[in-house]
């Protein structure tokens, strides 16, 4: 059967702020040495699996020729530009209609556009574990992160029984407190939840013609547009119309023959300027320094820079991040505030810096 791939890219990554804003968000952005950018890792590391004429990006409109720029090798017809954001369900129910009417039936990988993955070749045989799993009946196969401490700021996967490579998906669960988190972690039987999945066109329309029909009704009119003159039109009215909804609420909470398969590939969200120091090789004092940077008797800093010289003198557990009109100082303790500063410079209608 035909392997396809879905690559998730119109998120905003607004806890990289200043280095992404809407303009440029955290997919599109080199966040290691090498200067690959997030989307353009995504894509390579697929590539011995999947044909690059079998790779969509669905990314707002907006970010149409950030995509051709960064993945020359994509054909611009499999970039699904969405005219608004509308979450994941409407995002993969859009692809799977194209994909759909390209290849009648196939294998979707769906993947979000700015995670990083250490050890690419055990990835890649959890993915064909996967592709094999999915090709029977109307399953839906999510790939779970085998823990590695309790972490509080993902949801988790419960499953149960064995099948084979893979498991049955017993529940899914919110972002849990520390006493729970400890708690699964310590009974073996929870993964955290990665956003990635696999599944045929087909097993993934069943459901939604039976949980989101709704949604199913309107992606199967723009996927009979797909490829004639009207299409853009039709994918604004029918996609503007759509509810906001996830695919883990929409579908996986609710639908059978749900199954999962452990990871434990060096897989990293990437979700905060706290992976900075995670994803790439600090100094002997736990310090990310990149750009023109003195630190002096400074322990576990990062500092991205920009243009001008950075001083850090006695800096503890601080991240800074020069742009040309914004420097960021923030504590690591508070990484996850720093969306607080980009609702407070909408109020003040300061749009360009956001």
């Amino acid at each position: 059967m035909k392997i396809t791939a879905v690559i998730m890219a119109g998120g905003r990554g607004e806890r990289f702020w200043p280095k992404s804003r809407n303009a440029t968000p955290k997919q599109f952005l080199s966040l290691t040495k090498d200067g690959e950018t997030m989307i353009q890792k995504t894509v390579k590391r697929l590539r011995p699996i999947v044909e690059a004429e079998d790779i969509f990006i669905v990314t707002n409109a907006a970010y149409t020729e950030l995509v051709l720029d960064q993945l020359p090798d994509i054909p611009k017809e499999n970039i699904l530009a969405e005219p608004c954001a509308r979450n994941t369900a409407p995002c993969i129910a859009f692809a799977a209609a194209v994909i759909g009417r390209k290849y009648e039936d196939a294998i979707m990988l769906v993947l979000p556009s700015d995670h990083l993955i250490g050890y690419e070749d055990i990835y890649l045989n959890t993915l064909k574990k996967a592709i094999k799993s999915a090709e029977k009946g109307k399953r839906l196969v999510t790939i779970g992160i085998t823990p590695e401490y309790p972490e509080t700021g993902y949801g988790y996967i419960n499953f149960g029984e064995e099948k084979g490579d893979v498991y049955a998906v017993e529940r899914f669960v919110e972002k849990p407190d520390l006493p729970t988190a400890k708690e699964y972690l310590a009974s073996g039987r929870y993964l955290w939840n990665s956003g990635m999945f696999v599944w045929k066109v087909s097993s993934i329309m069943f459901n939604l013609k039976e949980l989101m029909p709704d949604i199913y009704e309107g992606a199967m009119r723009i996927g009979q547009a797909y490829g004639t003159d009207s299409f853009n039109e039709v994918l604004v009215k029918e996609f503007t119309a759509f509810r906001s909804e996830s695919v883990d609420f929409g579908i996986m909470e609710k639908a059978n023959h749900i199954y999962t398969i452990p990871g434990s590939f060096g897989w990293d969200d990437v979700g905060s300027w706290l992976a900075v120091e995670r994803i790439n090789e600090t100094d002997d004092d736990k310090n990310f320094i990149d750009g023109d940077v003195i630190a002096i008797d400074s322990k576990r800093t990062t500092v991205c820079g920009g243009k001008r010289l950075i001083a850090a003198v006695g800096t503890r557990d601080i991240i800074i991040v020069d742009t040309d009109d914004v420097l960021l100082v923030c504590s690591k303790n508070n990484t996850q505030d720093v969306k607080k500063v980009i609702a407070q410079l909408k109020e003040q209608g300061r749009d360009e810096l956001v």
